[in-house]
């Protein structure tokens, strides 16, 4: 799936696949991964501006995890 996306331009993939960190090896990467802790709109809604934040910071081969409250 990353070298797909990689290969496709993407810089960033945004996710809520928790488990990917330890499924892929991020060393080398061209892509930045940012999981969000929720994948329901109405939880990720009112923290667009933390996500926005999280992409923006992002670097090659970079994880971040954005924690969405309930």
């Amino acid at each position: 799936m990353l070298t797909v996306a990689e290969a496709a331009g993407f810089e960033v993939l945004v996710t809520t696949d928790k488990n990917l960190r330890y499924q892929q090896n991020l060393a080398g990467r061209k892509l930045a991964v940012v999981v969000l802790g929720k994948g329901r709109w109405s939880l990720i809604k009112p923290h667009v501006a933390q996500i926005v934040a999280a992409v923006n910071a992002a670097t090659p081969g970079s994880f971040a995890e954005v924690e969405i409250p309930e």
